[in-house]
């Protein structure tokens, strides 16, 4: 058998993953991907196969902010998605972090969403 790549390993992880989550208009799927240098979350309704909202760390508001470290990048995304979906009258998520181990940059935005008021 042929060794897998780390791409597909990602792939195989958040497959097994999806077979277990899934979001509701009520309780919409907090997906997480990540690259070397950006992050993007997206609340997904996957009944109807909406989005709701997506938040990327590509976007001018934090290209302004210098010196500031990807973790800290990621924090600030996990404020901004909460208070995003609270005025959408979204409180609770289900939380997919897209294959990548809770750790680090995946860690500290579902921590800062959590303290911002998301449930999860």
């Amino acid at each position: 058998m042929a060794k897998l790549t780390r791409k597909q390993r990602l792939r195989r992880r958040h497959f097994h993953i999806r077979k277990r989550l899934s979001g509701t208009g009520e309780s919409p799927r907090l997906l997480v991907r990540k690259s070397l240098k950006h992050m993007e979350a997206s609340l997904i309704n996957d009944l109807t196969g909406e989005t709701l909202l997506t938040l990327t760390t590509k976007a001018g508001s934090f290209s302004t902010v210098k010196k500031e470290t990807k973790s800290e990048q990621a924090s600030r995304l996990g404020k901004l998605l909460a208070t995003k979906a609270k005025e959408k009258g979204i409180e609770t998520v289900v939380f997919d972090r897209g294959g990548h181990v809770y750790h680090g940059r995946i860690k500290a935005l579902a921590d800062n969403a959590r303290e911002t008021g998301l449930r999860f």
